[in-house]
């Protein structure tokens, strides 16, 4: 399997600064929002948001994370960390690395809506394009058109590294 770099670790800084900023800008009104982390990259990605978000902006922002089987969400409980009353009547944004189908996200937007918020908002890194279900990235990084057989996978540290990096895998 061939690997192409797509993203180095400080073109991830960059997309990741520009999600922030829309971020910010769409929800400026708001007193606080809910990054909400898909287990995994997503859960690093909401972290590295988090972390420009409280710099540049007066916005109280708390961190979740949602778990679930990606492969077959039916297959097990979907487990999130935030009470229904943490999420009512507030912004959630639901953070992943890739949207592939959007079956993940999906059903995070539907365990979330179950607790009644403000309003449900996805914000990926890399959106490949390819839906088999009818949710889109508000925010995203890099929107990228593969082909099925093709692959994409983000590599994130705990914090910024140089190692960080998004690849094409054929």
């Amino acid at each position: 399997m061939k690997n192409n770099k797509i993203l180095d670790s400080d073109q991830i800084e960059r997309k990741f600064q520009r999600m922030a900023r829309q971020l910010l800008e769409a929800h400026h009104s708001e007193s606080e929002i809910i990054l909400m982390g898909v287990e995994g990259q997503g859960q690093e990605v909401a972290i590295r948001l988090h972390s420009i978000l409280s710099k540049i902006g007066d916005l109280e922002i708390h961190i979740k994370n949602i778990k679930l089987d990606k492969e077959n969400p039916l297959s097990k409980e979907i487990v999130c960390n935030a009470s229904e009353a943490d999420i009512q009547s507030k912004v959630v944004v639901i953070v992943d690395d890739v949207l592939n189908s959007g079956k993940t996200l999906i059903y995070a937007v539907k365990h979330i809506l179950d607790s009644g918020p403000k309003g449900v908002y996805t914000t990926v890194l890399v959106d490949r394009i390819h839906r088999s279900f009818p949710v889109r990235a508000d925010y995203c990084g890099l929107s990228l058109s593969t082909h099925l057989n093709e692959h994409i996978s983000v590599k994130l540290s705990k914090v910024k590294a140089k190692s960080d990096a998004v690849f094409l895998e054929l």
